[in-house]
């Protein structure tokens, strides 16, 4: 598997992690989805203690890959990994279906200026539904108008509507999400972790995320050597050792 397609890069305590395939728009494949699950649990069991999430090129994400699309919600945030450290998302050109969900979950996000956002699942005749918890995060009218009528908005609109944080022109980006970056990670980690596991609890969410948690929990029980040692113990009529992996 190639290592490149999403670099992860450490500096003073934050994670910079980009999404690297610019020639296909950086849209999700089946690497680039394994590649994004790795990342995530390096940084939820390393020092670092923020990340930002961007893309390179013009593109943060054209969303799934149609000809190798991989699956999103294990690596999802909130759906198929647990982060208890924040995720900036820094939008820096297109960002399309999967992509706007990464924003959606992300804790805090900066777009530049000239980037626009696109979910237009009803218009191709398929949807996977994490989206649909944005009526939780924005007026539910302007969420039901961008979920049913697939158009695109603006960076401006989508500040406006509080789906982002800041605005800023292209080459101010990153300036911008490190701003942001470097307050967090100055912050006293338990009380940045407690604050953001309690809005976790509060915000409401879609059944596609609940069923997504739901997965995640029950095959790490599937995955598991102690499910191997069960069985083992059960046809060898012993008392298992479980080790809790």
């Amino acid at each position: 598997m190639s290592e490149d397609v999403v670099t992860y890069e450490s500096r003073d305590n934050i994670a910079i992690i980009t999404l690297n395939r610019p020639d296909k728009l950086n849209a999700l494949n089946g690497e680039v989805c394994a590649r994004m699950l790795e990342h995530w649990q390096r940084f939820e069991e390393g020092t670092d203690r923020v990340a930002i999430i961007t893309g390179a090129g013009r593109a943060f994400t054209a969303g799934a890959d149609l000809n190798d699309g991989g699956e999103i919600w294990p690596w999802m945030p909130g759906v198929g990994v647990e982060l208890k450290k924040p995720v900036i998302a820094a939008v820096n050109g297109l960002v399309v279906g999967g992509g706007v969900v990464l924003v959606q979950f992300a804790d805090l996000a900066v777009m530049a200026e000239d980037a626009w956002l696109s979910y237009p699942e009803a218009k191709i005749g398929f949807t996977g539904g994490l989206m649909a918890s944005m009526v939780a995060r924005v007026p539910h009218k302007i969420a039901m108008e961008f979920l049913l009528v697939g158009e695109k908005m603006t960076a401006q609109r989508a500040y406006e509507i509080g789906f982002i944080n800041r605005v800023v022109p292209r080459e101010e980006l990153m300036d911008a999400a490190m701003d942001y970056a470097r307050k967090l990670a100055a912050n006293a980690p338990l009380v940045v972790e407690t604050l953001k596991a309690f809005a976790g609890r509060t915000m409401m969410k879609s059944p596609t995320e609940l069923a997504g948690y739901a997965r995640q929990m029950t095959e790490r029980t599937f995955e598991s050597a102690d499910l191997q040692e069960g069985l083992a113990a059960f046809a060898e009529k012993r008392t298992p050792t479980f080790r809790g992996k």
